[in-house]
């Protein structure tokens, strides 16, 4: 199954490299160069998951996660925290704030692929939940 995935990243390599990954294992991505534009691209389409950096100028990416979760629109999109940070504290206070999944930079193209599983709710016939997860389920740390 291929998703619409946006990548919200201020380091404009990482989120070309990030979108690159992504994009080989097919799925349709969109860069948000920051929170201002990430939010701006939210108001025209929902992606299916979004990967976030969490050190980011302006909002950082706990507060652009907490707005998503407020946002009746948003709050059940999974989210997947890209940061280099692989301290415990972090990883925490992110999937406390609502993130689905995190994983340390500079992913690898399996981190990603594994975290797009673990998050990405499959239709039941193909092995996924008969009912939606919930957006305050977090998932695995890495």
């Amino acid at each position: 199954m291929l998703y619409n995935v946006l990548i919200v990243e201020d380091d404009r390599q990482m989120a070309q490299s990030l979108a690159a990954q992504v994009g080989v294992l097919g799925h349709t991505v969109v860069i948000a160069y920051g929170p201002r534009m990430a939010i701006q691209q939210l108001n025209q389409v929902i992606p299916d998951v979004i990967f976030m950096d969490l050190n980011m100028p302006g909002l950082n990416g706990l507060e652009v996660l907490r707005f998503l979760r407020r946002d009746p629109t948003t709050a059940t999109v999974p989210v997947v925290i890209v940061s280099a940070s692989d301290n415990q504290e972090t990883i925490t206070a992110a999937l406390e704030a609502g993130a689905n999944d995190y994983i340390v930079k500079p992913p690898t193209i399996d981190a990603i692929e594994q975290a797009l599983a673990r998050v990405v709710k499959l239709p039941p016939e193909l092995g996924g939940p008969v009912q939606q997860r919930a957006a305050s389920t977090s998932g695995h740390a890495r």
